[in-house]
């Protein structure tokens, strides 16, 4: 029995018939996916050095707009693509790695990209924005800062913000872009500095 034998009778020994599940689709790209040994060649370490921090909006997968094979780039996505304390922590944790390796020189460039049209809009929205508030029990004051109105300014100024917390550009540098949903264009706004 070869892998993707063993890996369908798994499947359907633990999880019963899938055909009724929205994932079923993806399930069986992924067979496509390991027959074509698609996983073959991933490394630990990205191919390209970078890490893209983008939103989870389907129109925005920089896997596609970018270009990204395997272990290309390491990718963070949340609502609205904006620099969090999770994303944060996560990049600490990654410089730790890429440290503890022995890496040299330039660690990482962090490629922030918002987009327009951004779901995130619905925060400006006082009705919206509360009731969201309530459901993940948080004070809605901050909410509306996370909404990207203007994706320029939002992104310039996640930039701004994770380049005050990663001051040495020699080991992680900061890029700001800004993806357009109707043309397909990244448009960069902030490159990284010198």
């Amino acid at each position: 029995m070869n892998e993707l034998e063993k890996a369908d009778d798994a499947a359907s020994t633990t999880s019963g018939n899938l055909e009724g599940s929205r994932f079923h689709t993806a399930l069986q790209r992924n067979r496509s996916f390991v027959a074509a040994e698609g996983h073959r060649g991933g490394v630990v370490v990205p191919n390209l050095g970078l890490i893209v921090i983008t939103c989870l909006d389907p129109r925005t997968d920089p896997a596609l707009f970018l270009g990204l094979g395997l272990s290309d780039a390491i990718v963070e996505r949340n609502v609205g693509g904006r620099v969090t304390p999770e994303v944060i922590n996560d990049i600490f944790f990654l410089a730790q790695i890429g440290e503890l390796m022995g890496s040299e020189g330039l660690l990482y460039e962090v490629a922030i990209i918002h987009h327009n049209q951004c779901g995130t809009g619905f925060l400006a929205n006082d009705e919206f924005r509360r009731r969201y508030a309530d459901r993940i029990g948080v004070d809605q004051s901050g909410l509306v800062a996370k909404a990207v109105l203007d994706p320029v300014a939002t992104v310039v100024s996640d930039v701004e913000l994770l380049r005050s917390v990663f001051a040495d550009p020699a080991r992680i540098a900061v890029s700001g872009h800004v993806y357009d949903v109707e043309t397909g264009l990244v448009t960069t706004i902030a490159p990284v500095e010198p």
